[in-house]
């Protein structure tokens, strides 16, 4: 993929950039067949006005119409502009903002942001946040403080023509070190048709695919034409780099990876997974409800607010299984055997939600987890229970995890009405990438919930299918690139 920096005037860009990266002048970029014509560029625009219909704004725009990766896109644009995201963003850094201007006694103060830095260290970390809500090369910020906190007033991109003169050596510092980094050890950048993100944090507890893994899915995304990156929560506003974004981590709504997936799918990027199917599986009362109006074969459950807390026992019926509505990975289901027991945990369940999930305890020796991805099947597998316990995993006192074994199968040599019904199940949230889990109790298969971002373990899931598994996910993202283009 080329690498474009976009200015007005080349001659006034003193820094000497790396191999492989051109500098072009805005006019050009704009009207040249050349660039117009170029399949796929990372463009840097360091116009001086971001204005509408400015030169700024148009190699903004016409960068997106060509498929190009603009920075900054017209969606920061359109986000400095709107007074709720930034009052979204200041909830955000809200407990980092009063830490990094503790110390400022004026009532009100300005930070200038350079590709994520400020020249006084202390608000290196506050600059960074702002850099990720809203990824332009330069910023600046007004806070104002109320006599009780402070406040981001407002934020909006700067050029060139307004960097003090005592920050020039600075700048130009941060701007080398951003533009050299991501391609210090980049490969021959001809081997590869798209930049593919992996969102991916390697220390955490709890993760969907293993460190094995994830070096599976690299090699994959390799062997199909993409140019695979490992990506933290600190490179948010580095997404208008990529083509396409792979999360690689638990997903939650009110977190930083259902944030990566709004703003890719913002920036026209292909991701998996894309923020419906997020919004949609992590939250188990809606998966309850969808369930109940399509007719959708699952445990009988009963959503519980504090009104009808009392009628669960008679509706449901005991043991039950209780659910905080946004649990993963087994953790906010309880089972419950005794109505006083059931009581204090849908009150503490209660505490935190307006809602609650009651479902009938429907016991079984293994769940059937099917891999789904664009609508057919990609894996079928028996998730079987931890020794001694009715979850696929338990925890002891110590926070140790012990799971059940796995059993992967051949998809055509699972039962029909299993894969049939994941299918059904999936195909009502989206064409993302699911995973189903279907218990069979006496000829009765039932749908437990589909999952947003399901696990993918060297080991596990790929054992009758191999490295064919990873494969088949990264040729979905390049037939969906591949769509897009045409």
């Amino acid at each position: 993929m080329a690498i474009l920096i976009v200015l007005e005037n080349p001659k006034s860009w003193p820094l000497k950039v790396p191999r492989g990266v051109e500098v072009v002048p805005a006019k050009t970029y704009l009207l040249d067949q050349k660039y117009s014509q170029m399949r796929s560029a990372k463009v840097f625009n360091f116009c001086r006005s971001y204005s509408y219909q400015t030169l700024g704004y148009y190699v903004s725009l016409l960068a997106a119409a060509r498929g190009h990766k603009p920075l900054p896109s017209i969606t920061t644009f359109q986000d400095l502009k709107l007074s709720p995201v930034l009052r979204i963003v200041s909830e955000d850094i809200e407990e980092l903002m009063q830490e990094s201007l503790g110390r400022i006694k004026s009532k009100s103060f300005d930070l200038t942001v350079y590709f994520g830095h400020n020249i006084t260290k202390r608000y290196d970390k506050l600059s960074k946040a702002l850099f990720n809500a809203f990824p332009a090369p330069f910023l600046r910020a007004t806070f104002k403080h109320d006599d009780e906190c402070w406040q981001l007033e407002s934020i909006r991109p700067i050029a060139t023509s307004e960097i003090p003169a005592g920050h020039k050596d600075f700048v130009l510092d941060r701007a080398k070190e951003y533009f050299t980094k991501p391609f210090r050890a980049a490969p021959p950048r001809t081997a590869y048709r798209y930049d593919l993100a992996i969102l991916h944090d390697p220390d955490a507890r709890e993760k969907p695919s293993t460190d094995k893994a994830i070096r599976k899915f690299i090699k994959a995304a390799k062997a199909v034409g993409m140019d695979p990156e490992i990506i933290s929560k600190d490179d948010y506003g580095r997404l208008a780099e990529f083509d396409a974004l792979f999360i690689r981590e638990t997903t939650y709504v009110n977190h930083h990876t259902y944030r990566f997936s709004r703003r890719a799918a913002a920036e026209g990027m292909v991701v998996i997974d894309d923020p419906d199917s997020i919004l949609k599986c992590t939250n188990k009362v809606y998966m309850a409800e969808l369930f109940d109006r399509h007719g959708v074969n699952a445990p009988k459950t009963m959503v519980v607010h504090e009104d009808n807390a009392d009628q669960v026992v008679s509706r449901i019926g005991l043991p039950c299984v209780l659910k905080r509505p946004d649990s993963s990975f087994s953790k906010g289901v309880v089972k419950v055997i005794k109505a006083d027991e059931m009581h204090e945990k849908l009150n503490s369940f209660l505490e935190d939600s307006e809602l609650a999930l009651a479902q009938e305890w429907v016991p079984s020796g293994f769940d059937w987890r099917v891999g789904v991805l664009d609508r057919k099947p990609l894996f079928v597998c028996k998730y079987h229970m931890a020794k001694g316990h009715w979850q696929i995993v338990s925890v002891d006192a110590k926070g140790e995890r012990d799971f059940g074994r796995v059993e992967a199968m051949y998809i055509e040599d699972a039962p029909p009405p299993v894969t049939a019904l994941a299918l059904r199940a999936a195909n009502l949230v989206g064409d993302g990438f699911y995973g189903v889990d279907v218990k069979e109790v006496n000829g009765r298969y039932m749908v437990m919930e589909v999952n947003d971002n399901p696990s993918v373990d060297a080991g596990y899931e790929d054992q009758v299918y191999k490295d064919e598994i990873y494969l088949a996910i990264m040729r979905t993202f390049v037939d969906r690139l591949e769509a897009q283009r045409r």
